[in-house]
């Protein structure tokens, strides 16, 4: 059989990048890049006879028409936020138009990146994300609904990320960084104040590497009808580790940086609302949603070990290390700070 031709939108962002790597690393498939900057691609050689670069934004789809329609895989993850006009025209039309322009005879699989946020638990779409969502958020929830009765939805699995790591602090790494791995710094900052608070609430992490890992799985197999129970055409796969609470992410966090960590203060709903007016924090609709949700977990939730594969950081003290977060002190042992997380909250 021939190599697979993948394309790859958003080639040169943080997990468009750990993708290409481990493809260009551990298979022989043929990779069509689709990224705006080519100088931003640092993770794969430009000029290897396998690999192709679409310079373009993802709404200038005609020059490339010929090379799309010999794609026999497609990972999207390109996408947009901020202002919504081109959110709709990245997020939705774009997708759209995309997928016609593909040949469904050559056509194996669409690997569509959206994101954690517009799930519930049982991995269906929020209702508020449409009402109360953002432009990014409003436009994946759009999306993932017309997807659903798309005629190629036999062949799309819908990734949703939760909280992204990737990168390194300093900025110095081998990938980009994703944006929560640049505000590790941030938070660090702000370690005085947290390291007081307790709040109930839960969340999912993975790597970067990790999503790689699940990604380049699913479009080196075969692909098949989608096997997930309680889901329509569409296959959902919701991108994560196990869930840990934000109490214990704190602590972690401290040990890490050799801080102590008193008794807490709860943080009660009128307690929020007196932070949000103190503190320099811009809230809106969809903001004050997720506050009164509190606990972002999913059931099933898709590591790398849910397909056999070993996870790159399965916790969040390889995630600091992966980032180079700098330590205060030096670790009692190797799994001092892992400890203080699966410890009481």
């Amino acid at each position: 059989m021939s190599p697979e031709r993948i394309l790859i939108t958003g080639a040169s962002g943080c997990v468009g990048q750990h993708i290409c790597h481990q493809l260009f690393q551990h298979s022989d498939a043929e990779l069509l890049l689709w990224l705006r900057n080519p100088s931003k691609l640092t993770a794969v050689p430009h000029n290897h006879p396998r690999i192709t670069l679409l310079v373009s934004d993802l709404r200038d789809q005609s020059s490339h028409d010929q090379l799309l329609k010999g794609v026999t895989r497609v990972i999207h993850t390109a996408t947009a936020w901020g202002d919504p006009l081109r959110a709709k025209q990245v997020n939705i039309d774009a997708v759209k138009e995309l997928l016609a322009r593909l040949d469904p005879t050559k056509l194996n699989q669409v690997i569509y990146f959206s994101t954690a946020s517009i799930l519930n638990k049982d991995l269906q779409l929020f209702d508020e994300a449409e009402e109360f969502g953002t432009e990014y958020i409003q436009t994946k929830a759009q999306c993932l609904r017309q997807l659903e009765a798309h005629p190629l939805a036999a062949k799309i699995v819908a990734v949703f990320p939760t909280l992204v790591f990737g990168g390194r602090v300093d900025g110095m790494g081998a990938f980009p960084n994703s944006y929560l791995t640049s505000g590790l710094g941030e938070a660090i900052g702000w370690l005085w104040l947290a390291r007081w608070l307790r709040a109930d609430s839960s969340f999912h992490f993975i790597h970067a590497a990790d999503i790689a890992k699940v990604c380049c799985h699913l479009c080196l197999a075969p692909h098949q009808a989608n096997p997930e129970a309680g889901q329509g055409a569409v296959r959902r796969l919701v991108l994560g580790q196990p869930a840990i609470t934000i109490n214990k992410a704190v602590a972690q966090l401290c040990c890490w940086r050799g801080m102590w960590r008193p008794p807490g203060i709860p943080l009660w709903g009128w307690l929020i609302e007196a932070l949000i007016k103190v503190l320099p924090i811009e809230i809106n609709a969809w903001d004050r949603f997720s506050i009164r949700q509190r606990h972002f977990v999913h059931s099933p939730i898709s590591p790398p070990e849910r397909f056999g594969l070993h996870s790159h950081a399965s916790n969040l003290e390889a995630v600091f290390n992966e980032a180079g977060l700098p330590q205060r002190g030096p670790l009692r042992q190797a799994t001092t700070c892992q400890s203080v997380a699966e410890g009481p909250s």
